[in-house]
């Protein structure tokens, strides 16, 4: 085995999965997160068809499981509050209640990731990559705030927004796709006393939510609205535009709006897919949103990244640390199956947009990738 010390960028769901796997087959996993912890809030999000297998395979399904949301159902609601819509058979964010996929905290499911790969795993926290230098045999790396270290291979698994596909790969407009949708997804006070339920309003170009969470100890707002990305990382600036698009809205906005100014964690995105020729430049390689974002239209980020970081490990064990081999097989493997859930996600788009063609069903993809069995 060569090409052993791997540093991974990110340690939210794919960086850990990815490090849990390198470690298992036995490889020297980094992990550096700009965060100084796993970073708190999110939304609600799904362990699904292929990828709850993977979560089986590292004897954490039970303990998923164990930490799943356990919604009863949803209701819609005009702005007055009257009930429009209410059923127990489905939610917005986990879909089916009766199917075996798993709704999950976002920061929940990074936590037990953690805890399964701590003792055996090197985290740098509170620090990021600031250049990467490819050698023919290693890559120089230098941090924010560590000393440079010397790398045999690093993986950007720091989503969407990844410096380090900016890095190795070029400029983020060069591959971003945007869905015309944002979405602020908030920690709240479980302010209408829901339990494990889910809420919704619709407005003329958007959707406003709350849905319980953690026991119905608190809850998760969501504002998300049709229109191009802000075009700021800025926090403050971010939720004063998410108020201000909601200003006039009924129901419990307000309430929701109160609520986001005073959250403890506040997560706003566009809905974007990110798309690649290839998802691997000399000894960089990219797995999860920073590769293969298919955006939360498609209700498969947090299985895409499970599975892809099983590949991607399984794959350099099965070369004996030859990447060149490794990343080919990588994407060779899963490339059909990320890009059948991102057709997913643009049907999904498009059939909100126009709701008299049949829905899709996420069922048609989740499980489209048989997995592999490495060594």
């Amino acid at each position: 085995m060569h090409n052993r010390r791997v540093l991974i960028s990110g340690a939210s769901v794919a960086g850990p999965t990815l490090a849990y796997w390198l470690h298992h087959h036995g490889f020297e996993p980094t992990v550096v997160e700009k965060a100084p912890t796993i970073r708190p809030g999110g939304q609600a999000i799904d362990i699904r068809g292929t990828a709850l297998d993977v979560t089986r395979r590292m004897g954490l399904l039970e303990q998923a499981r164990a930490a799943c949301t356990a919604m009863r159902g949803m209701s819609y609601v005009d702005e007055n509050g009257t009930e429009l819509f209410s059923t127990t058979e489905a939610t917005l964010t986990g879909g089916d209640v009766d199917s075996p996929d798993i709704e999950i905290l976002r920061d929940d499911l990074a936590g037990i990731l953690y805890e399964a790969t701590r003792s055996n795993v090197e985290y740098v926290f509170d620090d990021s990559i600031a250049s990467l230098t490819q050698h023919e045999d290693h890559v120089q790396v230098t941090f924010e705030r560590s000393a440079p270290r010397t790398f045999d291979l690093v993986v950007g698994a720091d989503g969407l927004h990844s410096a380090t596909r900016a890095l190795a790969f070029g400029p983020e407009a060069d591959f971003i796709h945007h869905l015309g949708t944002n979405l602020a997804v908030f920690t709240s006070e479980n302010f209408l006393d829901l339990d494990h339920w889910q809420v919704y309003h619709q407005t003329s170009d958007g959707l406003a939510g709350l849905y319980s969470a953690r026991n119905n100890t608190e809850a998760r707002g969501m504002l998300g609205f049709l229109g191009q990305p802000l075009g700021t990382r800025d926090v403050h600036a971010q939720k004063r535009a998410v108020a201000e698009h909601f200003a006039q809205a009924g129901w419990e906005v307000p309430q929701l709006i109160k609520q986001l100014w005073e959250a403890p964690d506040f997560h706003f995105d566009s809905m974007s897919q990110i798309v690649l020729p290839s998802w691997s430049a000399g000894r960089v390689t990219l797995v999860g949103d920073a590769g293969y974002c298919a955006s939360p239209l498609s209700g498969q980020g947090t299985s895409l990244a499970l599975t892809g970081a099983y590949v991607l490990a399984g794959e350099l064990a099965a070369a004996g640390g030859d990447h060149v081999r490794a990343f080919a097989r990588y994407e060779a493997t899963l490339r059909p199956y990320v890009e059948a859930n991102q057709a997913f996600a643009l049907a999904m788009s498009a059939w909100q947009q126009d709701q008299s063609t049949p829905q899709p069903s996420i069922h048609d993809v989740s499980s489209l990738l048989e997995l592999p069995t490495y060594p």
